[in-house]
């Protein structure tokens, strides 16, 4: 598998520059293609001011067929370019995340989530004719279908959440005050993406040492985001001017430590510990009790990692079903050890204390 070069800004055409990259070296696309926004005229404040809205040629097709094809050809080269447990993603707005939506899906690209971005400050509806824009659509997919091994740092999204899990609606601000780029007292760049929306993407989708591409590179949010949390990136940018803004942003960051970017671990990748393992170690003793959280309920620790409770015995996870009446159990969160100080503590601390010693 060739690796392209890295952590640089291609200028030129995306469809060209991405065709010219190797087979499946990408680990995560994210992409904020053109929204095709069909303005015709200026759109003006109600005390008769001129909005700076989305304008730039960059954004005009001659029609949605004209749009579809584009869409078709840069998606085409980045599924082309995806590791096979590589992921993509797409931002839009109405004007354009439905039709985008039809063309990955008949690409072979395979839903995983749609996150709504609800802006906390979105610019308001001046005519007062339609609903304001108050939010915009991201689509995450995997390459294929039957894609295994795509990353999800469940757990770190959690921890981000406040401990809840993290849900499909985001509520974040734009980009404004000192975060927004400008030159000579200018937007540097109409669409300027937030770096939190960028943060939490790539916190959710990479790991330390991936390599992220943005084919419409623009101010280099993405490439920001992705040397400040250790990833490596590739950009893609036709118009030289925003290419040099992007290049002297990312050279001005630095990166977090090795430490500051390590994320809490998926428990599902954590090696197996079976309850016996906390026997034969001496963390837990045959004879030893074993309590629920109130301690209402006591079961005796056997030498072969089982629980007996009166009569009956059998796994942690049984005993702890049946003392529950319950089909099912979680034995390592239920039960608890007396700690020194007399403390109840769950046995998963237990657990954890073994698996770092594997680490």
């Amino acid at each position: 598998m060739k690796t392209p070069e890295i952590n640089r800004v291609i200028v030129g055409d995306c469809v060209a520059a991405l065709s010219a990259l190797p087979d499946s070296c990408i680990d995560v696309v994210f992409a904020d293609p053109p929204y095709n926004l069909q303005l015709e005229g200026d759109l003006m404040r109600p005390n008769n001011t001129r909005v700076d809205a989305v304008d730039d040629a960059w954004d005009k097709f001659s029609s949605f067929a004209a749009y579809d094809t584009f869409s078709q050809a840069w998606l085409t080269e980045a599924r082309r370019v995806l590791k096979p447990n590589g992921t993509l993603w797409v931002i839009g707005s109405y004007h354009n995340i439905f039709r985008l939506g039809t063309t990955l899906q008949d690409l072979g690209f395979w839903m995983l989530n749609d996150i709504i971005w609800r802006k906390t400050n979105p610019m308001p509806n001046f005519r007062g004719r339609r609903f304001t824009n108050a939010h915009e659509t991201l689509i995450w997919c995997s390459r294929d279908k039957d894609t295994k091994g795509f990353t999800f740092n469940y757990d770190a999204m959690k921890e981000l959440n406040e401990g809840l899990q993290m849900r499909s609606d985001w509520l974040l601000p734009i980009c404004s005050g000192g975060e927004r780029l400008k030159v000579d007292g200018r937007k540097a760049h109409p669409t300027q993406k937030p770096e939190s929306l960028l943060h939490r993407v790539l916190l959710a989708s990479t790991n330390p040492g991936d390599l992220v591409l943005d084919p419409f590179f623009g101010s280099g949010t993405t490439g920001a985001v992705a040397k400040r949390l250790g990833r490596n990136w590739l950009g893609i940018e036709r118009d030289a001017g925003y290419a040099a803004i992007a290049e002297k942003r990312i050279a001005d960051i630095d990166p977090a430590s090795a430490e500051s970017i390590a994320t809490t671990p998926s428990k599902r990748k954590e090696p197996r510990v079976p309850f016996g393992t906390l026997v034969e170690r001496g963390l837990l003793s045959p004879g030893d009790s074993l309590y629920d959280r109130m301690k209402q309920v006591r079961a005796r620790v056997r030498a072969d990692g089982s629980l007996a409770l009166g009569p009956v015995s059998g796994s942690i996870h049984r005993m702890g079903a049946h003392v529950q009446k319950s089909p099912s159990c979680n034995g390592w969160t239920f039960w608890h050890f007396a700690d020194d100080t007399g403390d109840l503590q769950p046995i998963d601390e237990l657990r954890s204390q073994i698996r770092r010693d594997m680490h």
